[in-house]
């Protein structure tokens, strides 16, 4: 793959990276005393013009979560741009995960009886931009459409013109006879995952780590299923079908792991993998599966994001740029989570990728 394709792509992303929040803006976030004082701090930031937008419709945390989600958009179509031609397929096949997101949320609000006015302003869309983001997969008037049917059923019906509705399909009548979205969530998932690690065979070496990464991704879902089931006392058969090929830790092999007796033991079992015995410390005293959560995204962010930026004229250009935007929105809301449950600064911070 020639690198002078990626030379501009690099240029322009490493421009509009300047934007990022600087160090002393996420420390004033987190001094905020609440989402309302953080939506003020981020006005002047490149987050300006879409609270400006959602400021006459929303307040605090709902515009917080809007703003977010409409910036995001933004700057994944200029991402998705930027990508030369044999890349944008890998690109598309990754930015799919906010059509997946939004499908999961509708599906779930349909299954809970929410009304359209509860769902549609946090889905990740705005006006005249892709829903999902995945280049015109599903657009948003389509998305209303979508949003409008009366039912779980409903809504698969409706996808079934994209390749989500047929996955979707075969779980339905499992979520007919149980009232369950587990199964279907986790097939689209695996349909995902699956689409993306496929996306990526046909570059020239520079997808290694990138492929390390999602293979990564996966294991840290599947570990997560793990320790909530374990949690729940989950019978094996049911986890089974909520935990997705494709990592570098095997169905078998998770499993097995779940034959330990309890939260901590399978911790344990995974710590030469994943080191997160400074997670079990916290969570003894939390009982909180977030500090696994946040323990598995610095993991990842170190022993894979890290090194893409080491790749700079590759599509690990792309990804990285991509993964950066959206570890700071994610930070953003995790910032938020403290502030609405009260965590002190230091816990905040615990939270936070660098």
């Amino acid at each position: 793959m020639p690198t002078s394709q990626y030379a501009s792509s690099f240029g322009r992303l490493q421009a509009i990276s300047l934007n990022l929040l600087s160090k002393e803006s996420v420390q004033n976030l987190i001094k905020a005393k609440d989402e309302g004082e953080m939506v003020k701090i981020l006005e002047p930031t490149w987050y300006g013009p879409e609270i400006e937008k959602a400021a006459t419709l929303f307040k605090d945390a709902n515009l917080l979560e809007v703003a977010l989600n409409r910036h995001l958009v933004q700057v994944n179509k200029i991402a998705l741009e930027a990508t030369p031609f044999n890349g944008k397929s890998a690109v598309r096949a990754y930015l799919s995960k906010w059509d997946i997101y939004n499908i999961e949320l509708i599906l779930s609000s349909k299954s809970m009886n929410r009304p359209i006015t509860e769902v549609e302003s946090f889905l990740v869309s705005s006006r005249n931009v892709p829903a999902g983001i995945s280049a015109g997969n599903i657009p948003h008037d389509e998305m209303k459409v979508i949003l409008s049917q009366n039912s779980v059923d409903g809504v698969v019906n409706q996808l079934v013109k994209y390749n989500y509705g047929t996955t979707l399909m075969q779980n339905l009548e499992i979520y007919q006879k149980t009232g369950d979205l587990g199964p279907m969530m986790s097939a689209l998932q695996a349909h995902y995952y699956q689409n993306l690690l496929e996306s990526l065979k046909f570059f020239q070496g520079d997808e290694g780590v990138i492929r390390g990464l999602f293979r990564a991704e996966i294991d840290k879902k599947n570990v997560l299923n793990l320790l909530k089931a374990k949690e729940s006392n989950l019978d094996r058969e049911l986890l089974g079908k909520h935990l997705i090929d494709g990592g570098m830790v095997t169905k078998n092999e998770l499993m097995d792991i779940y034959g330990a007796k309890d939260v901590p033991e399978i911790v344990g079992r995974v710590e030469n993998r994943f080191m997160l015995v400074n997670a079990l410390a916290q969570y003894k005293k939390s009982k909180s599966l977030i500090d696994f959560e946040v323990a598995l995204d610095k993991f990842i962010n170190s022993e894979y994001v890290s090194k893409l930026k080491n790749i700079a004229l590759s599509i690990g250009t792309i990804f990285y740029f991509i993964i950066k935007m959206e570890q700071e929105r994610e930070n953003i809301k995790r910032i938020a989570y403290g502030k609405r449950y009260n965590l002190s600064t230091e816990h905040i911070t615990s939270l936070l990728l660098e």
